[in-house]
């Protein structure tokens, strides 16, 4: 079996805990960060298939970040996730997809599999 690495970006902990649970029990192995600093640190250090990116963290914005990762990265799949409604086109600039946290969580598992393929 292949381990899919997935790099989850989220400051709030009872997000990441809900992220990470459904992730792990999705069969993905998760590299947590909370800020945008650690989540630099880690996509150079480690590899992985795909990025679950909050777009406000408590150091840099969601689009900075992403332009990084790409950057370092330039294949890896980044998947914004946030309360943001009305800021599809400019969203997509800067990120391969996007979740509103209104969304059901299966649709986390739906869009990333359409961007792992």
């Amino acid at each position: 079996m292949i381990e899919i690495k997935v790099l989850c970006v989220e400051h709030h902990p009872e997000y990441m805990g809900a992220l990470k649970y459904m992730l792990e029990t999705a069969g993905y192995k998760v590299m947590p960060a909370t800020t945008g600093e650690q989540a630099l640190n880690l996509i150079r250090a480690h590899p992985v298939l795909g990025v679950l990116l909050e777009y406000d963290l408590p150091d840099a914005s969601g689009p900075a970040v992403k332009a990084e990762m790409k950057r370092i990265k330039p294949t890896v799949p980044v998947l914004l996730f946030n309360g943001i409604d009305g800021q599809t086109p400019f969203l997509l600039r800067f990120l391969d997809s996007y979740l509103r946290n209104a969304e059901r969580p299966e649709s986390v598992f739906e869009d990333w599999e359409n961007e792992l393929s």
